[in-house]
């Protein structure tokens, strides 16, 4: 039978995303004890199965010490706030205003650590993935939406709210791409162009079923170079992770360097910009990332510390 450590506590962490939602009960990479996957319907079909789920963990492990969340966004961070913890003005139908933290604290009774799901998953990988040792760079995830988080200086990327780097604007030349966007709010801004709904509305099929010398990819990848190109001259990241559903397409990684290069046109020099295999690379936690992450904040939540 799994167990813990004595001295480990028992914590869940959940990545909350648009298509589904990961949980899992532990510790860490090597000390989980259950792990699940719930698809993302309403809120309140979701929430129930994760409160089930966590209840029958709790029946056999013991009682939780903390849960952490990592979710889709817009989302509350402020503490002080009346709506900390809640999924704010999403898109995503049926979700805006969400009171997640809420539900889990009133629930369990339990500190709730709570932030984005890219500020998990950069997190976990700073923690055990490909971000170990650095102290600033970006995580940006590609799926059914487009976010990015990170680390800088040290701390977690947070401000006026917290960064929304898929709705950030590119260059879009109609007569190459006429496609108009999909987000509601921008149209055309990154997520609008680069998640996966964008790509199976803007081909009419689901971008898995699209071969990896279809000009989807190539269009794509100039889209997300240009977004690079924007965070590397802005934050100065260490490193750039690429996760998502999206992603899973690997021939993107050469062809997004190859343009990131490009697009810098040697004006940064630093011998990391010399190693874009390394300096643009994938998670190393794959589709763990985030939820590993989110024991993370499980844990700062139990001892009171800040994101």
């Amino acid at each position: 039978m799994k167990s813990l450590p004595p001295d480990a506590a028992l914590l869940a962490g959940v990545e909350a995303g648009g298509t589904k939602w990961r949980c899992l009960v532990g510790a860490g990479p090597g000390q989980i004890l259950a792990d699940t996957l719930i698809p993302t319907t309403t809120p309140e079909q979701t929430l129930a199965q994760l409160r089930d789920f966590l209840d029958a963990a709790q029946q056999q492990w013991g009682p939780l010490a903390a849960i952490g969340v990592a979710s889709f966004g817009p989302v509350d961070l402020h503490p002080r706030s009346q709506r900390y913890g809640f999924i704010t003005n999403t898109p995503k139908p049926g979700w805006a205003f969400t009171d997640v933290a809420g539900f889990l604290r009133r629930h369990f009774g339990t500190p709730v650590g709570f932030d984005t799901d890219v500020n998990g998953a950069a997190l976990g990988e700073w923690r055990w993935g490909a971000a170990r040792g650095l102290d600033t760079f970006v995580y940006l995830t590609v799926g059914t939406g487009i976010g990015g988080g990170g680390i800088v200086g040290g701390r977690l990327m947070h401000g006026l709210i917290h960064p929304e780097m898929g709705h950030m604007r590119v260059a879009r030349d109609p007569a190459r791409d006429p496609f108009p966007g999909i987000c509601p709010f921008h149209h055309d801004c990154l997520e609008g162009l680069a998640s996966g709904p964008a790509l199976a509305a803007r081909w009419g099929r689901d971008p898995r079923d699209l071969p990896p010398d279809h000009p989807a990819w190539a269009l794509e990848a100039d889209y997300l170079a240009q977004a690079l190109h924007t965070l590397i001259c802005i934050l100065s990241p260490q490193r750039i992770i690429l996760g998502g559903g999206v992603m899973q397409q690997t021939q993107l990684y050469p062809m997004i360097r190859e343009r990131v290069r490009a697009s810098l046109a040697g004006y940064l020099e630093h011998p990391a910009l010399d190693q874009m295999d390394r300096f643009i690379t994938a998670p190393e936690l794959g589709a763990r990332s985030g939820a590993l992450g989110a024991l993370i904040l499980a844990e700062r939540a139990l001892r009171g510390a800040n994101p």
